[in-house]
């Protein structure tokens, strides 16, 4: 096995402060919440001190959005409103080194993870919906279709900047002013998303980025001037926020939990299958919400499979998220460690089979190695919760009818692939399987121009394509 020496990338080139403010109507300030403390998963180091809102910063950043949106940003042309998204999409082009680097110090990811997948397509989420700002009208939504007004948008710890990317493009695009809160644990990256969008002369007022804890969160989804709420996180807290404004005009999408399952049948080429495998529950460490969380393997193939699955896995390097050579990098906080360890001992107490790679871990940081549980029922925990970690639950099947019935028993409906040379059999499946996507001998494949959400309890409405417009369109 080859033995890379460690290729380091710089973390000067993150120009990390030691403090970072809030973002509200074109200035960076002072919040009046009780400040956090940032820190790198990695090294368990801090890195930041970050300001954050209390009840009446949100209320000014919603105060500032509503002027925007009601002198400026909704009265703007689309070839206008255009050039500021374009320019912002350049500007994340142009700070894109400094972007990965941030991203990895503060969430824990991959260098090449940040610096290939996450902000190249970032800057794809402004370049798409730049261009659909003046096209509106032909979108399928009438011939004028009108914007929301403010909306409000609370987003995740594992994809920091493209998850702000994703919500504030297509905001910008409709029409509409934009208040954001990051996660508490991943602030930085969208705080010099906010020096960009300052940069590139974006009206005052038209993007606020107030960090903070989920009571920030909850004041922004339930101020009685925010016209659309757009959520991405657990599940949980999408009954809450869905309770909340149940009975309200409020316009509201969220896109929650998964446990998708990638499905591989006995003609699959089985080498390829597995590099969809590892990437579909390793990539960014399982912390994906359409993560290929569960196995279901053709019993025939089952065997082979899985001695090809622990042969790759051996060669995963988990470590330094900052070393170009690392494939799975740190857990992003001490209390996600904590329950992905709780889920993989009830495997093991549930009498799963577990295998865990020999990589050596890091003494220092949220490390946790990569694990394969074969031997899974369908009523275990591990093959119903959603673990958001390196950890794969393995079931077999038979026949396609019990592939899709092992697939779908789940409250999740996020996502799925499958495996086989037969593309008549993926249509079958795909019409079958209850997953907002279904990828087709490949696994974790984004772009801007297709649409992705999901059903039952991943949530409802689409992001992304010509159908995630109408979320920020009155239509």
């Amino acid at each position: 096995m080859w033995e890379y020496a460690p290729a380091p990338e710089s973390r000067d080139i993150a120009n990390l402060k030691p403090s970072y403010k809030m973002f509200v109507d074109g200035k960076f300030v002072e919040g009046s919440g009780e400040p956090l403390k940032t820190i790198n998963p990695g090294t368990e180091e801090v890195l930041a001190e970050v300001s954050t809102a209390s009840a009446s910063d949100v209320d000014t950043a919603v105060k500032a959005a509503r002027k925007a949106y009601d002198r400026v940003w909704s009265k703007m042309p689309g070839s206008e409103r255009a050039k500021y998204i374009y320019r912002i999409a350049r500007q994340i082009q142009e700070r894109a080194r400094e972007l990965a680097v941030l991203e990895s110090l503060d969430n824990g990811k991959p260098i090449k993870e940040s610096r290939d997948v996450d902000v190249p397509t970032a800057a794809a989420h402004f370049f798409y919906h730049a261009g659909w700002a003046d096209k509106l009208g032909y979108a399928g939504y009438g011939p004028d279709p009108k914007p929301l007004g403010v909306a409000g948008q609370v987003i995740p710890w594992n994809f920091p900047l493209l998850m702000a990317a994703w919500k504030i493009a297509p905001a910008l695009a409709c029409g509409n002013t934009v208040v954001l809160k990051p996660a508490e644990t991943t602030p930085l990256s969208a705080l010099v998303l906010a020096e960009i969008i300052q940069q590139c002369d974006l009206p005052p007022g038209v993007v606020n980025i107030i960090p903070g804890a989920g009571d920030v969160g909850a004041a922004i989804t339930e101020h009685p001037d925010v016209n659309k709420v757009a959520f991405t996180g657990s599940t949980e807290v999408g009954k809450i926020i869905q309770g909340k404004l149940a009975g309200t005009s409020k316009k509201l999408t969220l896109e929650l939990g998964g446990k998708a399952a990638n499905i591989v049948f006995d003609d699959a080429p089985l080498d390829q299958a597995v590099e969809g495998i590892v990437n579909g529950i390793f990539f960014n460490q399982g912390h994906v919400c359409c993560a290929g969380s569960r196995l279901l393997v053709q019993e025939s193939v089952a065997d082979e499979l899985l001695a090809k699955l622990q042969t790759r896995i051996n060669t995963l390097r988990v470590g330094d998220p900052l070393d170009k050579n690392t494939d799975v990098g740190a857990i992003n906080s001490r209390e996600q460690l904590t329950k992905i360890k709780e889920l993989t001992e009830s495997g093991e107490a549930e009498g799963a089979q577990r295998w865990t790679s020999s990589c050596p871990l890091p003494d220092k940081g949220f490390y946790f190695a990569p694990t394969v549980f074969s031997n899974v029922s369908q009523a275990m925990r591990i093959a119903r919760e959603e673990i958001f970690g390196p950890v794969l639950s393995v079931l077999t099947f038979r026949t396609p009818e019990e592939a899709v019935a092992k697939a779908n028993n789940t409250p999740y409906g996020l996502s799925a692939g499958v495996w086989t040379e037969k593309g008549s059999r993926i249509l079958w499946m795909a019409q079958r399987m209850r997953a907002g996507v279904v990828w087709s001998n490949t696994f974790n494949r984004f772009d801007p121009a297709a649409p992705f959400g999901g059903y039952q309890e991943s949530g409802f409405g689409r992001e992304g394509g010509r159908t995630g417009l109408e979320a920020y369109l009155d239509v």
